[in-house]
Order: structure tokens, then C-alpha cells, then sequence
């Protein structure tokens, strides 16, 4: 079971994906428990097009979604590759080189 969408994933997931129309279900009847993944797998057409919708994305906007990853309430190690790795460049530019370590020394994931 996901997490509540609070108003901060709410807007940063509008941000990503304007097209939901303010909806955060799934369309099975329940809400999405990830923003990222949804955004990979549903609305982004393209692994150039997740890219650009990640950079809609303030830095703040950007640190919050890497904390939650370190706090396993985001999940980014079933985004399609090209996207786990768009989002993981955008930390390490945006924020820092540390930052992306620290979440990826987290998951497991060897780069």
C-alpha cells in the first residue's frame, strides 16, 4: 500500500503530468502510491519527454522527491531505465553528486 499524496506530491505531480486533471487515481478505483512512476509508465510518451517534464521541477521540488526515495516512500527502481536515469542526472545537477550516491548506494544500484 502507497502512501497519502500530500499537497506537495499533489503539486509536484500535476506539475509532472498536467493531463491527469488534478486526479491522483490510478482508474482501478484507487490512488497512485508513487508520483514518479506513474509519470514514467502512464503520461510520458518518451524517455526525452519524462526528461523534460522532470525539469518542469524546482530544486526544491527535486530534493523532496530524492528524500523520499531515501525514505522509501518513492520508488524509482521500476521506472523504465532511461527515466531511473534521467531522474538520478537531475539530482546529481541540480542538487549534488552526493545526493545521487547517497540514493543510489540506498537502492542497491550499481553505476
Amino acid at each position: 500500500m502507497g502512501r497519502i499524496f500530500s499537497d506537495t506530491d499533489n503539486r509536484i505531480f500535476h506539475k509532472l503530468a498536467p493531463e491527469a486533471g488534478g486526479s491522483t487515481d490510478s482508474g482501478a478505483g484507487h490512488p497512485f502510491p508513487f508520483i514518479l512512476r506513474p509519470v514514467s509508465h502512464r503520461f510520458a510518451e518518451s524517455g526525452e519527454d519524462f526528461r523534460e517534464r522532470l525539469s518542469r521541477l524546482d530544486n526544491e521540488e527535486i530534493e523532496y522527491l530524492a528524500d523520499l526515495v531515501l525514505q522509501n516512500q518513492e520508488e524509482i527502481t521500476s521506472l523504465d531505465e532511461e527515466d531511473m536515469e534521467s531522474f538520478l542526472d537531475l539530482v546529481e545537477e541540480r542538487i549534488s553528486f552526493d545526493k545521487k550516491r547517497e540514493i543510489t548506494r540506498h537502492l542497491g544500484i550499481v553505476g
